[in-house]
């Protein structure tokens, strides 16, 4: 995608399977221009794409039926009720009168304003609103659900109650997602599959699975600060091993052959008169790719 000074998305290729896909990247990657376009709401300027076996420069009419789609920004009307507005948005998908009524109090049920679906939008909480924007993407019960940044303005608890909906919506109404975020951690907890945009430029797309599989390196966490983890970081790498400060922990490249780095570790932490909380396997993750030049697909 073109936008003359400015490449927004350029040689991606992709595609988007079932269960939650998560789509991350810094603010500006492109995941947003990436939904836009497969709502056929811009043109690419060059390439195709299908949703649902639909393309999107000549069917997006009806892509636009069968899928859901919940913003990022705010865009609730404020002087109306979260019933009447999402029965609204129910019947412009198509529904009669009667069920439209019937699967917003279904859907607003499921989102958690049961209680609150007859209050003015214009009262409602940021999480509340949040909410409401998921229920007028669920209501139609669509086929494929896009939901850009769902978590945006939520604190922690909100945070969480927004990604086990998400979830939800895959497990247990079977309806694939594709959730985007800047937020590393929340794909890692959610997705099944993510792709990681950078600057408009794929940098992987797989298994989340396969992000955080074992790299073969150590992490050791001792009692105390950022002074306990240098020392213990500094008499580890007298013995020989590489190793880096990973937030208050220390982290240790995989070892040469014949090195038990367990044993290693227990006799240097006797040694500094230091107490061991946790030794584990270091794991991959998403910031990774980012900070350590994933390969492209």
């Amino acid at each position: 995608m073109d936008f003359g000074r400015v490449m927004a998305l350029h040689e991606l290729t992709l595609s988007i399977g079932p269960g939650v896909t998560g789509l991350v990247g810094a603010n500006g990657a492109g995941k947003s221009t990436l939904i836009k376009i497969l709502l056929g709401l811009q043109t690419p300027t060059a390439g195709t794409a299908t949703v649902l076996g639909h393309d999107v420069a000549r069917e997006a009419d009806r892509i636009r039926a069968l899928v859901g789609y919940m913003p990022e920004h705010d865009c609730l009307p404020p002087d109306v009720t979260a019933s009447e507005f999402v029965v609204h948005l129910a019947r412009m998908s198509g529904l009669p009168a009667a069920p439209a009524r019937e699967r917003a109090a279904d859907t607003l049920r499921i989102v958690g304003l049961d209680e609150e679906r007859y209050r003015l939008l214009g009262g409602y909480s940021t999480g509340m609103k949040q909410r409401a924007k998921l229920a007028q993407a669920l209501v139609h019960h669509p086929s494929l659900v896009f939901l850009d940044e769902p978590t945006n303005g939520l604190d922690p608890a909100s945070r969480l109650d927004m990604l086990r909906l998400v979830r939800r919506i895959s497990t247990d109404f079977k309806i694939p997602v594709l959730v985007t975020s800047h937020l590393l951690g929340e794909l890692e907890r959610v997705s099944d599959h993510v792709v990681v945009l950078d600057a408009g430029v794929l940098l992987r797309s797989s298994a989340t699975s396969q992000f955080l599989e074992g790299t073969g390196a150590t992490i050791v966490e001792v009692l105390g600060g950022t002074v306990e983890r240098d020392q213990l970081g500094n008499a580890l790498a007298a013995t020989g091993l590489r190793c880096h400060p990973r937030g208050t922990k220390v982290r240790i490249d995989t070892p040469p052959p014949g090195v038990d780095v367990h044993r290693l570790v227990r006799d240097t932490v006797t040694d500094l008169d230091l107490a061991l909380v946790r030794i584990e396997p270091d794991h991959g993750h998403l910031e990774d790719v980012f900070t350590q030049g994933a390969h492209r697909v």
